[in-house]
């Protein structure tokens, strides 16, 4: 299979929206490259620049000190040891932040790093085995984790049986090997890939060995490998996985009451086109919900599409947090049932980072601003809490609600360096560095700006480029500028999404609502001059016009503090409010309140003001306004002081809390 270097092209950073071989069936809707976007400035700059400076190559030390990237060496026969760490999952957090790493490449040069990506890439090569297997506990003969649930037959290749993660690896190195390859144009990894892959493909479908993943992930990577090499047999292999699941045909008991020894675990209680309510371990399922996207897209089956439609409405109506976290199973890492959110919530940072995958591609399939918003709600709270402000320290649950002793963090009551099963800090490292790519959308001569961070854009139209300037003060204040920076017009249509927190609707549907409501319009400008501007059903404000050089457009987004509630079937939040100030959900720390955050209660009409402190937390806005600490029979006075929830856990452990009780 011959290829020549690639033209960068970071649609296989989110999707890679490549023309397909067998079909002109594809995403309607495109994303731009973040190659495209650079981000200048502000909130996101800070979070890219520390995820990229401090903490990929922190997570590398991690993975050097804690025996993964030993595990290749041995396994290559570079050096002789034993496997060290968990059976199941090590390698792949190599994989990840090999893929981070080079999305950092792409948008800067660093010879260091590159050395160091070759360097490790050559140990896992010399790892694969000839026939192309690539799987390092099982080279190195730990078979005690798989061998209590599977029966081998000569070695461990791909049986898939309910635990085994022999898959989930390889896909997420070949999702890591194709980055690297647009990154670099080097096909040291992808060559990798591709044996593992045609290795599996024969297996699979060859010998009809019939093995579908424990841990769905490797759907998403071949369907990349896919829109590199136009080789038909990666989709094929992609969908046939996900056709195979809900067949009865593993050795789950259904009977029982023990959730991870029943089939809906993962996802495989019934076909993935007859599911239509999200259960089981959360960072599976939305994984499996966005290669279905993918697929649906590709082959344009109506009926994969009709089972994420269904799924997307359930998990957005009854099973999401306000932070836009998801799976409330403690343990189980699980969905739960409908409505069930306690706030001891698990709401895994994998998850988060599914659900934002999962809810770009349904954008994409379908143009609706709503599924933004609920990426966007994820993303300021519920992902970017996983990761401290200094890039360093990690959240592997994201808790509701802390009484500033439990040990909810994999065994801590704070955030931590490191975990025996570190799939989020590695999650991170992969997924930072390309979050521009989620800023702007573009399909024909429609161009959408989904998300607000001061950057650049480059984004080519059927009528030509437009680069287009954005800047903000956002997530604290609400005031966008947009700038035309082309030297040459261009008639396009711009289509601003205007937030759901903007039209009172914190999220589709009714689980929660505004108790106070915002009654002020979002206002838009042209050239310094407002612009009636029509919304459109699906969510953007568009103008249309022939775009100039120094054209110039303002939305100007109305930004109050407002209190939210749930619906009435969530029953841990009956009484409570959370408080929301633009896209940003607040919490009650004790650092600010007394040491105390639990017993805190405001009124129902509480207000709150906005203030921003520079010089807290990184610069952000605190919410202050008049509470009560109650202490049983001992009632006091006290400004209440609300910080993002993103935030909380820098300054030490101590009792949290998103939803407050109310008078």
């Amino acid at each position: 299979m011959k290829m020549n270097k690639p033209v960068i092209s970071l649609f296989i950073a989110g999707l890679i929206m490549s023309a397909c071989s067998h079909t002109e069936t594809d995403y309607p809707i495109s994303p731009v490259d973040f190659t495209k976007v650079k981000v200048t400035q502000g909130f996101w700059k800070k979070e890219i620049d520390t995820v990229t400076s401090v903490t990929i190559p922190f997570a590398f030390k991690k993975c050097e000190e804690t025996g993964r990237v030993n595990n290749f060496i041995y396994a290559a026969g570079i050096k002789e040891g034993k496997f060290h760490g968990r059976f199941g999952f090590d390698d792949t957090d190599v994989y990840k932040i090999i893929e981070g790493a080079s999305y950092a490449l792409m948008t800067r040069e660093d010879p260091r790093l590159k050395a160091y990506l070759d360097t490790l890439i050559n140990y896992i090569a010399q790892a694969q085995e000839d026939d192309g297997y690539l799987y390092t506990p099982w080279t190195l003969k730990v078979n005690e984790y798989d061998t209590i649930h599977c029966s081998y037959d000569n070695k461990g290749q791909f049986i898939g049986c309910r635990h085994s993660h022999e898959l989930y690896n390889a896909g997420h190195m070949y999702e890591a090997a194709a980055v690297h390859y647009l990154a670099t144009g080097e096909r040291s990894f992808l060559d990798v890939a591709l044996k593992n892959a045609d290795f599996i493909y024969d297996l699979c479908v060859n010998q009809g060995k019939n093995f579908y993943p424990g841990h769905q992930e490797v759907e998403i990577g071949l369907v990349k490998l896919y829109r590199i090499t136009k080789d038909e047999k990666y989709l094929e292999l992609a969908k046939l996985f996900l056709d195979r699941r809900g067949h009865g045909k593993r050795d789950y008991n259904d009977e029982s009451d023990n959730l991870w020894e029943r089939s809906l675990y993962g996802q495989d209680h019934k076909p993935v086109t007859e599911q239509n309510e999200a259960v089981g371990h959360a960072v599976r399922a939305t994984y499996m919900y966005a290669a279905m996207a993918d697929i649906a897209a590709l082959t344009g089956d109506k009926d994969y599409l009709r089972a994420i439609d269904s799924i997307w409405k359930n998990v957005v109506t009854k099973k999401l947090y306000i932070t836009g976290g998801i799976g409330a199973g403690l343990g189980a890492e699980a969905f739960g049932a409908n409505y069930e959110l306690p706030n001891n919530s698990y709401a895994e940072t994998c998850a988060s980072i599914a659900n934002v995958y999962w809810n770009h591609r349904m954008f994409l399939l379908h143009g609706d601003a709503k599924y933004i918003d609920v990426l966007e709600r994820t993303l300021y709270n519920g992902l970017i809490s996983g990761i401290s402000l200094d890039g360093k320290l990690f959240f592997y649950p994201n808790t509701l609600k802390h009484d500033g002793k439990s040990k909810f963090n994999q065994g801590a009551g704070t955030r931590m360096p490191w975990f025996d099963c570190s799939c989020c800090p590695s999650n991170l490292c992969r997924f930072m560095p390309s979050v521009a790519g989620y800023a702007y959308a573009v399909k024909n001569n429609n161009i959408y700006v989904n998300l607000f961070m001061n950057s650049e854009a480059e984004i080519t139209t059927d009528n030509g480029i437009v680069r287009l300037g954005q800047t903000s003060n956002y997530p604290w204040e609400g005031n966008i500028m947009f700038e035309i920076k082309n030297e040459n017009p261009v008639k396009a249509s711009l289509l601003i999404r205007v937030p759901g927190w903007v039209k009172n609707k914190p999220v589709p549907g009714d689980l929660y609502s505004y108790v106070n409501a915002s009654k002020t319009e979002p206002v838009f400008y042209v050239n310094g001059k407002i612009k009636k501007v029509d919304i459109t059903a699906n969510g953007y404000a568009i103008i249309i016009k022939k775009w100039q050089k120094g054209d110039k457009v303002e939305a100007v987004f109305p930004m109050q503090v407002k209190r939210v509630i749930a619906h009435e079937e969530v029953k841990e939040d009956r009484g409570l409010q959370a408080i929301e100030y633009g896209p940003v959900v607040y919490c009650a720390e004790a650092y600010d309140n007394n040491g105390k955050a639990l017993n805190i209660v405001v009124q129902a009409d509480a207000e709150f003001n906005a203030e921003f402190a520079p010089d807290v937390l990184n610069g952000i806005n605190i919410l202050k306004g008049k509470g009560r600490l109650d202490e049983g029979r001992i009632i006091e006075d006290i400004e209440v002081k609300l910080i993002p929830y993103y935030a909380w856990n820098n300054r030490g452990e101590g009792e949290m809390t998103v939803w407050l009780k109310t008078e």
